[in-house]
C-alpha cells in the first residue's frame, strides 16, 4: 500500500520492530486463536477481533472505528480470507490514522524562526518523564541544536538529581535551585540563561503530581506567566509524558492533565516492556493532541519520533 514507504532508516526500523515485539506477539497470538478453523472474515471473526483490539488497549472508540472500516471492506470485496486479516488491519488502521494531520514526522526538529523554542514537560511521577527529557535533549543536540534544561519539578529532590544526571550524560547546561524552590523562579532563571547563551531549545521539567488538580493548574499557570516575562508566547509546547505500559490508565492520565492545563503534544514511553502497545493507536486517534515521541527501549537512541505509518507497519507486519 502506498502509505508504507520505508520512511525510517533500517536501524531505526529495527529498533521500532524490537520495541513493539511484546505487543505484536501478544496480539497475533490472540488473533491466530480467533481465526483458527476459519477460512474467511465473518461476523464471528469480527466479534473476536473487536475483543482482541479492546484487550490490546486500543480503546473502545477506536476499536469500533476499525471494525466498521473492516466491515465495509468485507462488504465491498465480498470475500476476504483470514490469512489476509493482518494486511487488512495494517491498511485500515493506517488509513484511519492518516485522517489526522499528525504523526508524519521522521526526525527531531523544531519550528524555524523560533528561538529559543520552549517545551514545558508534564506528567505524573514514574512515567519516564525525566528520562524522556534527557533523551530529547540528546536528540536535539545531535541535530546541532543548543539545548538548556530547567529543573522546575522542585517537589522532589530526586527529580532534580535525575535531571542533573542526564544533563551531565548529554553534556548540556542545566538550571536548578534547591528542593522546595518556587518552580516559576526556576523557569524564569532557565529562560533568562537560555536567552543569554543563545540557546535553540529549552526543556523545562515540571511537577509530577495530580492529587490536587487545582494546585497543579495554579502552579503551571504561574510558571507560564513568568515565562512570558522573559520570552513572549512561551511555552511554545506543553508535552505530556504517558507510560504506555499502564494501558487504559494512560488514557485517564491524558484526560486529567488536559483538564488541568493545555497540553499540545504527547510522548508515550516504555512500549518495549509491555504488550499494551495498542494504546498508542487509541491515543493517536482519540485525542486531538499529536503523539510526538515514543519510547521503545532503554538506550539513549530509543526515544523515537512517532510516525504513524512506520508504527502501524511494525505492529501489524508479520514479515521479518
Amino acid at each position: 500500500m502506498s502509505l508504507f514507504k520505508n520512511i525510517f532508516s533500517s536501524k531505526k526500523k529495527e529498533t521500532l520492530d524490537k520495541g513493539l515485539e511484546k505487543s505484536k506477539t501478544s496480539f497475533f497470538s490472540k488473533l491466530s486463536k480467533a481465526v483458527a478453523g476459519k477460512a474467511k472474515v465473518d461476523e464471528d471473526v469480527l466479534d473476536n477481533l473487536e475483543e482482541i483490539l479492546v484487550t490490546s488497549d486500543v480503546g473502545v472508540e477506536t476499536t469500533l472505528k476499525i471494525i466498521n472500516r473492516i466491515e465495509a471492506r468485507v462488504s465491498k470485496d465480498k470475500y476476504l480470507g483470514t490469512e489476509e486479516l493482518n494486511v487488512i488491519l495494517r491498511e485500515e488502521i493506517a488509513g484511519l490514522l492518516s485522517e489526522t494531520n499528525t504523526g508524519n514526522a521522521t526526525e527531531f526538529t523544531i519550528p524555524k524562526g523560533v528561538k529559543p523554542y520552549v517545551i514545558m514537560v508534564v506528567g505524573v511521577n514514574g512515567v519516564g518523564k525525566t528520562t524522556t527529557i534527557g533523551k530529547m535533549a540528546y536528540q536535539f543536540k545531535k541535530e546541532g541544536l543548543k539545548v538548556v534544561l530547567g529543573a522546575a519539578d522542585t517537589f522532589r529532590a530526586a527529580a532534580i538529581d535525575q535531571l542533573q544526571v542526564w544533563a551531565d550524560r548529554v553534556d548540556i547546561p542545566i538550571v536548578k535551585q534547591k528542593m522546595g524552590s518556587d518552580p516559576a523562579s526556576v523557569a524564569f532563571d532557565t529562560l533568562s540563561s537560555a536567552v543569554t547563551q543563545g540557546a535553540d531549545v529549552v526543556i523545562i521539567d515540571t511537577a509530577g503530581r495530580l492529587h490536587n488538580k487545582i494546585n497543579l493548574m495554579n502552579e503551571l499557570t504561574k510558571v507560564k506567566r513568568v515565562m512570558h516575562k522573559v520570552v513572549e508566547n512561551t511555552p511554545h509546547e506543553v508535552m505530556l509524558v504517558l507510560d504506555g505500559s499502564t494501558g487504559q490508565n494512560a488514557f485517564e492520565q491524558a484526560k486529567e492533565f488536559t483538564k488541568a492545563t493545555e497540553v499540545t503534544s504527547l510522548a508515550v514511553t516504555k512500549l518495549d516492556g509491555t504488550a499494551k502497545g495498542g494504546v498508542v493507536i487509541g491515543i493517536s486517534d482519540q485525542f486531538k493532541i499529536p503523539v510526538k515521541y515514543i519510547g521503545v527501549g532503554e538506550g539513549i537512541e530509543d526515544l523515537q519520533v512517532f510516525n504513524k505509518f512506520e508504527f502501524v507497519d511494525s505492529f501489524f507486519n508479520l514479515k521479518k
